[in-house]
Order: structure tokens, then C-alpha cells, then sequence
């Protein structure tokens, strides 16, 4: 059996350690996370843009958004993991090949989709589209105004930010052989400072506003600086493991009770999101609650003795692998197919359009990720196989008084 307090062994749900082209372990629990994180996102904007009816799915539905939340966490721990790793070996991390790596992983299958909305009215529900350079840049979630076409695309603006400067931030702490207590400082900060800014925000520009609630999605909800909680809780994770071995080994130890510990935290989140979601509370602290919440689930799912590290559910992997394609294309192949079904005489609240919608939302992503998306992976693996820099004296890599 593995070391789970290892960090150097497989760390990602389905593909590479990002250190070589070779496949690792699957972590079933990675992949379980992954589906159910898309699966929410899928019904959710089934209920906001093709039901219209918050209840089609019950609370479910409602809830679906947080989705997101759970990709942002991942996606913190996954990347976090792969840079702290690779700054451990004697290459080093190399940002020209992290930043390539993440490249021909998000750009092919996002600019294939970009073209569409905007070769193709029908696809994005008629709806007004932000400026091209808005979205080539990844700056369209900054002051995004509600009911923009391909507005979902504002969660991938924020993780593309995260990965231009994460890497760089922790090349840069190296270089300067800064304490590990410093990074702990800093994410603590960026977690206060979110609550504090959403706190100002709310009660400039929500609280009692009469368009309380289009300002809370443009300058709160969409705002990088807003949205940081999951992110760090990921990265978090990540640091933890490299950094802090044996307290990873003895935390890795109790999966089952971490798992338990999720569970709660993130149900009684739910329960606060869902009793007012543009209130005070929820707004404030419902964030770092569902960073915190997600981040026990991902915890558990990492260790070896827990429920939902072993857990194997038919599709899961199917699903986790095919997420990116899906949230890119789920909404504008529903809305395409709940127009062709509604001529039939299938309304979106039918069971036949649900079914058939959402078959169609797997579809689509299934789609692009065998047209697109694998192609490029395989050139991605062919010619940028890991992230370590070559040869080793290139690299920054940390102290080893530090480990």
C-alpha cells in the first residue's frame, strides 16, 4: 500500500502528477467530487435558463451553483499540488511549461465553444455577448452584468487568473526562501480580506438597494477578489500535504470522521445559502464555510480509509473526465434542444425534455472532449510531458532546510 503522506505519488483524478506523461493511480473519491460538481452545475442552469422554475430539481436545483464552489476547490488542491511538488525535486518548476501545460488543457476546448457563441445566435439563447477581447483575455467575469450570453464562462475567467499567478507567487516565495508560516499568513488573509470586502460590498451597494440583487452578481458573486475561499482551501490542501508530511500522514489516518466533518459543514452552508442567499450571513461567511466544507469532503477523499476514497460509482469517472467539455457546452446544447423539443410538445418541465436535455448536456461535452479536447492532450503529453524544469539549475525549486 502507498504512503498517503507522500507527496509525490498520484494526486490528480484521472491523468498525470503533472511531474511526467505517466498515467496515476485514480483516486475515486477526486472523481466522485469532480461528477457530482458538474452534475449540480448541469442542474442548476437547467432550472435558471431552460425551466425557468427554481423547484424543477427541489433544492437540489437551487443549490446547484455551489457546484462551481466545489470545482474551485479542486481545482486549488490539484494545481496548488502540482506546483509544490514540482518546486520539491531538484528541476524545479518550470512556469514555460506549467503555463503550456494549463494552456493546451483549457484553450482548445474554451475557444472552440467561444467561436460558436458567437458564429451561432441560437446558441446563446439570443442573448448580448461581451466584447471578443473580453473573453480571449479571461477578464469577463470583472463587472459582469446578468444575462450576458456565456456567463457562465465567468467561473473560468477566475480559475485562469488563479493559474497565471499562483505559480509565479510560489516561485517568487521560494526564491526569496521565505518561512512556510508566510504562506499559511497569506491565505488566511486572502480569506479575511474576502469576507471583509464582500461585508463593504453588500452594504454599499445590496443592502436595501432596490436592484440589491443585480449588484450582488456584478460586483460580488462574479468578483475575483470575492471568490478566492474555495480556491485557497484547495491550495491549502495542497500545502499541507507537501509541506507538512506528518501531519498529513496522522490527519489521512481518520478519512471517515473528515468525511462525516464535510458533510455537516456543508449541508448546514447549504441550509444558510438556501434560507437567504443574498443576505448578510450567507454572503459573508457562506463562502469560507463551503471552502471549508469542500475542503474536509476533498480530505476524506484522499484518505485511504474513508467511505468516499473507495467509493466507485458507475459513470463517476466518465463524468469527472468529461466536466470541463461539459460546463462549457451544457447550456447552449439545452437550450437548442429544449426549442427543437418544446415544437414537439415537450415543455422543459416534462420528463421526456429533462431526460433528453440532459442526455444532450453529457452529449455535447463527450463531444468536444473526443474532438478537441483529446487531441490536444495527447500533444500536450507528447511535447510538454511535465512541469519540472530542464535542466535542473533552470529551475527554483524550495530549501531543503525547509522540508
Amino acid at each position: 500500500m502507498r504512503n498517503p503522506g507522500n507527496p509525490v505519488q498520484a494526486m490528480t483524478a484521472s491523468r498525470s502528477t503533472g511531474l511526467s506523461g505517466r498515467l496515476s493511480r485514480r483516486i475515486h473519491g477526486l472523481d466522485t467530487l469532480r461528477a457530482l460538481a458538474v452534475t449540480l452545475v448541469v442542474l442548476h442552469h437547467y432550472t435558471l435558463f431552460v425551466s425557468n422554475d427554481d423547484y424543477t430539481f427541489g433544492w437540489v436545483g437551487r443549490i446547484g451553483w455551489a457546484g462551481v464552489d466545489l470545482f474551485f476547490a479542486l481545482s486549488g488542491y490539484l494545481i496548488g499540488n502540482q506546483i509544490f511538488v514540482a518546486l520539491r525535486t531538484e528541476e524545479g518548476l518550470s512556469l514555460k511549461s506549467f503555463y503550456a501545460r494549463r494552456l493546451l488543457r483549457t484553450l482548445p476546448n474554451f475557444w472552440v465553444v467561444l467561436a460558436i457563441y458567437f458564429l451561432w445566435p441560437a446558441f446563446r439563447e439570443d442573448a448580448p455577448l461581451l466584447p471578443l477581447w473580453r473573453y480571449l483575455s479571461f477578464t469577463q467575469n470583472l463587472g459582469l452584468e446578468p444575462g450576458t450570453a456565456f456567463s457562465h464562462s465567468w467561473s473560468l475567467a477566475i480559475e485562469e487568473q488563479f493559474y497565471l499567478l499562483l505559480p509565479a507567487l510560489a516561485m517568487l516565495g521560494a526564491a526569496l526562501r521565505l518561512r512556510i508560516s508566510i504562506a499559511w499568513i497569506v491565505i488566511g488573509l486572502v480569506v479575511i480580506g474576502g469576507m471583509l470586502l464582500r461585508a463593504w460590498l453588500w452594504s454599499a451597494n445590496v443592502d436595501a438597494h432596490k436592484y440589491g440583487i443585480y449588484f450582488y452578481y456584478k460586483l460580488i458573486y462574479y468578483s475575483s477578489l470575492c471568490r478566492l475561499d474555495e480556491l485557497v482551501a484547495g491550495v491549502a490542501l495542497a500545502l499541507l500535504r507537501n509541506r507538512h508530511p506528518q501531519a498529513w500522514a496522522a490527519l489521512t489516518r481518520h478519512g471517515g470522521r473528515w468525511l462525516s466533518a464535510g458533510v455537516v459543514v456543508t449541508g448546514l452552508t447549504f441550509w444558510l445559502f438556501l434560507d437567504n442567499h443574498y443576505g448578510f450571513a450567507a454572503t459573508v461567511f457562506g463562502y469560507p464555510l463551503l471552502g471549508l466544507g469542500f475542503g474536509l469532503l476533498i480530505l476524506a477523499a484522499l484518505s485511504e480509509g474513508s467511505l468516499l476514497h473507495a467509493l466507485r460509482i458507475p459513470g463517476a469517472a466518465s463524468l469527472a473526465l468529461w466536466s470541463y467539455a461539459i460546463y462549457l457546452t451544457h447550456r447552449g446544447a439545452s437550450a437548442l434542444g429544449a426549442e427543437a423539443l418544446s415544437a414537439l410538445g415537450f415543455g422543459p418541465q416534462t420528463k421526456v425534455a429533462i431526460v433528453s436535455l440532459l442526455a444532450l448536456s453529457v452529449l455535447s461535452g463527450w463531444l468536444l472532449y473526443r474532438l478537441v479536447e483529446t487531441p490536444f492532450m495527447r500533444l500536450r503529453e507528447r511535447y510538454v510531458p511535465g512541469n519540472l524544469a530542464r535542466p535542473a539549475w533552470h529551475g527554483i525549486r524550495l530549501p531543503s532546510s525547509e522540508a
